[in-house]
């Protein structure tokens, strides 16, 4: 019996990946405000971690914006997609630096994070709320067939990941005053980041559709 063919709406599809793109943008800008605010209010390295993931998430989600207008106004898309890839990567990079940089000043100098109430509550809802947008992300980067894309919404699925360790350090700190969790949740952050940062740069594109 053959399987049936799934034929793709394209103009769907991209509109589909402009919607999330603007949910990603609006929901990263409150989440940024929200943790670096904390985090500065605290001195927790992680919680401001966590917001520059936010800031740079917003930033990879306007990269994302443009590659789409070049596929409206070109058509094809591979050099732009490969351009806003490696614009994604680079910003992984100078977020796992910063990050790393930081806790380990923290570690060493044994700063003490103040317990932050308002860090758990954005951590908790990320957590939540972020795999089930990363994975429409990546459902939506197969239809369109763009790499950038699907390293945007990777990196969704780290910012994921990101409110899970950094839930667990700020948890730990207000629970057990184990201020160490904080920094080290920071150093969990920076080593995720640039983990994503190689395995996107070395990406190959994905075939693009409109150019085939």
């Amino acid at each position: 019996m053959t399987t049936p063919v799934t034929i793709i709406d394209r103009p769907a599809a991209v509109r589909q990946a402009r919607r999330l793109n603007a949910m990603s943008i609006g929901y990263n800008v409150v989440e940024a405000i929200v943790a670096l605010t904390a985090g500065v209010a605290a001195g927790s390295v992680s919680l401001i971690g966590f917001g520059l993931d936010s800031v740079i998430e917003v930033s990879a989600s306007l990269i994302l914006t443009w590659r789409l207008a070049q596929e409206r106004r070109d058509g094809c898309t591979q050099p732009a997609d490969r351009r806003a890839t490696r614009a994604i990567a680079a910003s992984f990079v100078a977020l796992a630096v910063y990050v790393a940089i930081h806790a380990v000043n923290d570690l060493v100098s044994a700063t003490r994070p103040d317990v932050s109430t308002v860090g758990i509550v954005i951590a908790a809802l990320s957590l939540l709320f972020m795999p089930l947008l990363a994975r429409a992300k990546h459902r939506v980067a197969d239809e369109i067939g763009s790499r950038a894309q699907r390293s945007e919404a990777a990196q969704t699925r780290l910012c994921a990941w990101l409110s899970a360790v950094v839930l667990v350090g700020l948890v730990a700190n207000a629970a057990a005053g184990l201020w160490w969790a904080d920094p080290l949740a920071a150093l969990g952050i920076a080593v995720l980041a640039a983990v994503e940062a190689v395995r996107t740069w070395r990406a190959d594109d994905l075939a693009d559709t409109c150019c085939a």
